[in-house]
C-alpha cells in the first residue's frame, strides 16, 4: 500500500482503497481465480453503497488480483455444499449477487472494470454493468454455465440477448470462451490495452486532473492508452453462419443443422460445435435458449427477476448439482444429465420452468 492510499475496507478477500478520488476495489482470491463468495458480494455491495454517497469519490475501478483472472465466477463448490447440507447460502448468494450486479448497472458514478485474465460467469456479471470495460491480450470471457448444468445468469439474459444477431445466443448456449477482439466486436468490452500498460494506467489514474465530468475524464485517459477495435475478430467472420444455425427453433434443431447442413466454409467449426453441445446439459441449453429469447424483450430489472425465478427451481429441478458433482467434486467428468439427450427433452418441460413468471 502506498502512502497516498487510504484504507477503507478490511476484508482480505476484497481490498478497498481510495486514491485521487477513485475507489479501487480488488477481488483478492488469486489462488481461486478471484471466485466470488457470499461474503465478498456483501463487502462489494457495502463499499459501493458507501462510495455512492461520498462526494470525495468520483469513480470506481474494479479489478482482480494476480495476472490470471478478473473473476472466474461464483464459488460454485460452496453453493453445492450449502444445498447438500440443507443450508441457505446458495439461496442467499444469488439474491445478493444479482442485487450487486444490478447496482453496478445503475451506479451513479462511472465504474471502470479491468477485465484482465479470466472473466467468467459471475465475473461477467460484475463487469458488464460497468460503463468502461477494458480487456487485454490475456482476457478470456465466457458465460460457461451450461457446462455444469446451469444457465447464464448474473444479467446474462440481458447482456447476451443484446449482442448483435445470434452471437449472444451462441455464447450462452455453448458456453465458449472469447478473446479481446471478439469481446469488442460483440459489445461485451469497450477498450483494449496490453496488460503491460496496466501499471502505467494506474499511475495515470493516480495523477489524473479531474474536470466536471468524471466519465469523460476517464474516457480521455483510456483513449491515450487503449483502442476500441481490434482486427480479425473470429466471430465477425462466423457471424452469418452463427446467425443461421442459432436462429433455429430449439436446441435439437440447432444440433441437427450443425451436423447436416454446410454453410460457407464452416464444416469443421460446425462439427466441433455440435460435439461440444452434445456434452452440455440438454436442459440447461434449452432453458438458456428460451431465456435469452425472452430476455431480448425485457428491461434489465425484469431480466434479473426472470433469472431468479429460474434459479429458485434449479437446485431441485435442474442439472447443476450433478454438473458440479461430475466436474468439480468427484471430477469423473461424466455428468448424468437429466434428460440425457435433447431428443428426450420435451418443449413442455422446458416451458414449465417459466410458468408463473410475468414477462
Amino acid at each position: 500500500m502506498t502512502a497516498q492510499e487510504l484504507p477503507v475496507g478490511t476484508g482480505n478477500a476484497v481490498l478497498a482503497t481510495v486514491r485521487n478520488h477513485i475507489g479501487h476495489l480488488t477481488l483478492n482470491r488469486p489462488a481461486g481465480l478471484n471466485a466470488l463468495s457470499l461474503d465478498m458480494v456483501r463487502i462489494l455491495q457495502k463499499q459501493l453503497d458507501a462510495w455512492a454517497q461520498d462526494d470525495e469519490v468520483y469513480a470506481v475501478v474494479l479489478r482482480g488480483s494476480g495476472d490470471k483472472a478478473f473473476c472466474a465466477g461464483g464459488d460454485i463448490r460452496s453453493l453445492y455444499d450449502s444445498h447438500k447440507n440443507g443450508l441457505t447460502v446458495h439461496l442467499d448468494f444469488f439474491v445478493e449477487e444479482y442485487a450487486l450486479d444490478l447496482a453496478i448497472h445503475r451506479y451513479r458514478k462511472p465504474v471502470l472494470a479491468l477485465m484482465d485474465g479470466y472473466v467468467l460467469g459471475g465475473g461477467m456479471g460484475l463487469a458488464q454493468g460497468a460503463e468502461l470495460r477494458v480487456v487485454t491480450e490475456r482476457s478470456r470471457l465466457a458465460m460457461p454455465e451450461v457446462a455444469i448444468g446451469y444457465f447464464p445468469d448474473v444479467g446474462g439474459s440481458y447482456f447476451l440477448s443484446r449482442v448483435q444477431g445470434e452471437l449472444g445466443v451462441y455464447l450462452g448456449v455453448t458456453g465458449v470462451q472469447i478473446r479481446a477482439a471478439d469481446a469488442l466486436y460483440c459489445g461485451l468490452a469497450d477498450w483494449y490495452l496490453n496488460s503491460e500498460v496496466l501499471p502505467q494506467l494506474d499511475q495515470q489514474l493516480d495523477s489524473l486532473l479531474w474536470n466536471d465530468n468524471a466519465l469523460k475524464d476517464l474516457q480521455n485517459l483510456l483513449a491515450k492508452n487503449a483502442v476500441q477495435q481490434l482486427p480479425d475478430a473470429p466471430l465477425e467472420k462466423l457471424r452469418p453462419v452463427i446467425d443461421h444455425f442459432f436462429s433455429q427453433p430449439n436446441v435439437q434443431s440447432i444440433i441437427e443443422q450443425l451436423r447436416e447442413v454446410t454453410v460457407a466454409n464452416s464444416h469443421d467449426w460446425a462439427m466441433s460445435t455440435a460435439a461440444l453441445m452434445e456434452s452440455r446439459s440438454p436442459l440447461a441449453m434449452s432453458v438458456t435458449l428460451e431465456m435469452l429469447r425472452r430476455g431480448r424483450h425485457l428491461p434489465l430489472e425484469a431480466c434479473f427477476a426472470l433469472e431468479l425465478h429460474l434459479d429458485r427451481q434449479w437446485f431441485k429441478r435442474g442439472d447443476l448439482i450433478e454438473g458440479v458433482r461430475a466436474l468439480i467434486v468427484d471430477k469423473d467428468k461424466n455428468p448424468q444429465w437429466n434428460p440425457p439427450t435433447v431428443q428426450a427433452l420435451s418443449a413442455e418441460h422446458v416451458q414449465s420452468f417459466f410458468n408463473g413468471h410475468e414477462g
